[in-house]
């Protein structure tokens, strides 16, 4: 089972764009303790990928307007739905990826880490499977791969 953990920055540090490892706040404790969390989940052949997001204080998005795209710049005004990076594991369970959350180092400003089952595509039913295979067949069969 693939999940996503995904530090959320509180309020506070993502209006101010705090969550900056380039400010004069800098924790290197916590850095390092981060980075010994990625090199214990890399050890033990769970962790597939890990980043950090720069800070929130020039975002943009693409939102949709009368059926056309179009990009729109920050900050926005939602800042519970800021991200501040992600780690993205494979596991045998939900309880193993929540107790693997249960040991990431706490960085200053992060109050939560939301964790998200990713979904597989042996778990859709089959007719949707048939789909990927007939419209998109080499990212399914890449999909497929890393398992």
């Amino acid at each position: 089972m693939r999940f996503l953990i995904i530090p959320r920055p509180s309020p506070s540090d993502a209006e101010a764009g705090t969550c900056d490892f380039r400010d004069e706040e800098f924790d290197a404790a916590t850095f390092e303790a981060q980075m010994r969390f990625n090199e214990a989940m890399t050890k033990a052949g769970v962790l597939i990928a890990s980043e950090g997001l720069d800070p929130t204080a020039k975002p943009v998005a693409v939102g949709v307007r009368r059926g056309q795209r179009a990009p729109l710049d920050g900050p926005f005004a939602e800042t519970k739905e800021l991200v501040a990076g992600f780690y993205v594991i494979e596991v045998a369970s939900r309880d193993e990826a929540i107790a693997w959350a249960l040991r990431c180092p706490i960085a200053r400003g992060h109050e939560v880490l939301e964790i998200r089952q990713l979904t597989a595509i042996e778990s859709l039913p089959r007719d949707l499977q048939d789909r990927i295979a007939a419209v998109a067949p080499t990212w399914g069969a890449s999909v497929a791969a890393r398992r």
